[in-house]
């Protein structure tokens, strides 16, 4: 194995020792975290490839070995289910041991946000992964504000996602520093935290974004509150309604019955 299986490896070994926890119970959310992944990984894995392909970043042979699979090294494969099997792990502990608090749910300051955005990807002409990683970033603040913006609200999304971010340094850090990922300066502004591009931080904000509001929708219906989908509020309020209809034509027939006698 190479270097970035290692890394792969190392990053999953904390969460799948401690899934036993009997607070978190993190091994009953196995089946809604791999379904989480897959589903993430689709457009990813896609936009990882064609930004292979376009030259945008490269992976050196030496740290992530020769063999190709769309156009992607197999490390980099496993990141995609090393990373949000973590990350999400993180969610559950924070769910797990803080109270969960949240704001009032806004909608117009984040699809503001959203837009402004999306603006600074269309000013960042030229520099591909920059235009890109500001429109994925940008795309879920307006879809999460629209669909669940009460996990915009949310503390604990917040402080999961933060969490998130001390082993991305550590492991970011090693894939940018040896190099095992290599990046085209064309395709970036150029500014790095030590030797992490500026653009990797918006990358990880919108690929645990998403994550963590699809790994919601599995998880809502089981207690998760802090990213119930809109849906199933509206279930909720369908279920309201139609117990409120009940009732009423319950207490129709009973002052039926009593008038009759």
């Amino acid at each position: 194995m190479n270097f970035y299986v290692y890394l792969d490896l190392i990053v999953a070994a904390v969460p799948l020792s401690l899934s036993f926890d009997r607070k978190v119970r993190y091994v009953t959310r196995w089946p809604a975290v791999l379904v989480t992944s897959v589903i993430v990984a689709i457009p990813y894995v896609a936009w990882d490839s064609f930004m292979t392909i376009r030259g945008a970043w490269g992976f050196s042979a030496a740290f992530a070995g020769s063999f190709r699979l769309l156009r992607l090294p197999v490390g980099e494969l496993l990141f995609f289910v090393a990373v949000p099997f973590s990350c999400i792990f993180i969610l559950e502990v924070v769910s797990a041991y803080l109270p969960q608090k949240a704001a009032r749910p806004v909608r117009l300051p984040w699809i503001a946000a959203g837009a402004l955005l999306a603006l600074a990807a269309l000013l960042a002409r030229g520099r591909l992964y920059t235009q890109t990683v500001l429109a994925a970033s940008g795309a879920f603040l307006a879809l999460c504000a629209v669909f669940s913006p009460i996990t915009l609200a949310s503390r604990v999304f917040w402080l999961a996602l933060a969490a998130c971010y001390l082993p991305f340094l550590g492991a970011n850090g090693m894939l940018t520093s040896l190099p095992v990922v290599r990046y085209a300066d064309w395709a970036i502004l150029g500014p790095r935290v030590v030797s992490i591009p500026l653009e990797d931080f918006f990358y990880n904000f919108s690929y645990l974004g998403f994550t963590f509001l699809v790994y919601g929708v599995f998880r809502a219906r089981t207690g998760l509150s802090i990213l119930r989908p809109f849906h199933e509020t509206r279930l909720r309020r369908n279920v309201s309604t139609r117990e409120r209809t009940n009732t009423a034509a319950k207490n129709t027939r009973w002052i039926g019955k009593r008038k009759a006698e």
